[in-house]
């Protein structure tokens, strides 16, 4: 893919969209006020950039702590390939998991599927962690629990 360009107008646009979304009824009109465009100017940039494949989507992040949910673990699971699509939608189906994802594995590392599981209290990841596994038949896992949260941002593109 060739590097794209962008006018001065559409960056400022990028860089308002790719940071908090404004908390209004419009809030791509507040973006284009703020990028100094129109609202279909804005529509149509991220709309054209989304059927070239460039943005996959526009979500929300949560703030998983200040939400109450203080408690997370990334837990490695050895899941059979033919099991992958089956386990990722049974486990993305539950609240408390926002990240459900494949990787390779390695000799020394053979844990092929991640989730991150954020849990309220002390000990609810593990009881997360321990429904996960009779619900799925997969006991063949290791839990890694956050000691401290070090950073969270969200990539920056345009400033």
């Amino acid at each position: 893919m060739a590097r794209m360009t962008f006018t001065d107008t559409e960056e400022r646009i990028l860089a308002l969209a790719g940071g908090d979304i404004p908390d209004h009824p419009e809030p791509f009109k507040v973006i284009a006020e703020q990028a100094g465009a129109t609202e279909e100017q804005v529509l149509e940039l991220l709309a054209r950039l989304r059927d070239k494949g460039v943005i996959r989507r526009f979500g929300a992040t949560l703030r998983h702590q200040k939400a109450g949910y203080g408690h997370n673990a990334m837990v490695a699971w050895r899941v059979p390939d033919e099991r992958v699509d089956e386990l990722g939608e049974l486990f993305a189906q539950r609240p408390e998991i926002s990240h459900c994802y494949v990787r390779r594995t390695y000799p020394d590392w053979t844990y092929n599927f991640y989730t991150m599981i954020h849990g309220e209290r002390p000990g609810h990841c593990a009881e997360i962690v321990a429904e996960l596994e009779e619900q799925s038949g997969i006991a063949d896992h290791c839990t890694l629990n956050s000691i401290r949260e070090l950073k969270k941002t969200s990539m920056v593109y345009f400033k």
